[in-house]
């Protein structure tokens, strides 16, 4: 089982870089999932994106639809994948320590 060194411990990932315990996320640990998918210095877009997909997250227990990622956050695809050059549905959601999607955000 892969794990990573978190800011209080090694948290343990799936074989494809998502939490495998969502309660292991915090804002000091989204950097470090970031750096995994070559994401570097999580900027207030970056955050922004994160705090949507969590907040649709609690809210609904799925992740948006992108069409709903874009219109919550102002941005639209171009710039979501400028951020997160794998998708929402990898770089972002895996950042943001949320499941692996069934489907594509």
């Amino acid at each position: 089982m892969p794990s990573i060194a978190g800011p209080n411990g090694p948290v343990e990932l799936d074989d494809k870089g998502y939490l495998k315990n969502a309660a292991d996320w915090s804002p000091a640990l989204a950097p470090l999932l970031a750096a995994r998918d070559d994401v570097r210095d999580l900027t207030p877009d970056h955050w922004a994106i994160i705090n949507v997909l969590r907040e649709h997250h609690r809210e609904h227990g799925v992740q948006p639809m992108i069409r709903e990622l874009c219109r919550r956050t102002g941005f639209n695809l171009k710039r979501i994948y400028e951020l997160f050059p794998k998708g929402p549905a990898q770089d972002a959601c895996r950042v943001a320590g949320l499941p692996r999607p069934d489907s594509c955000v």
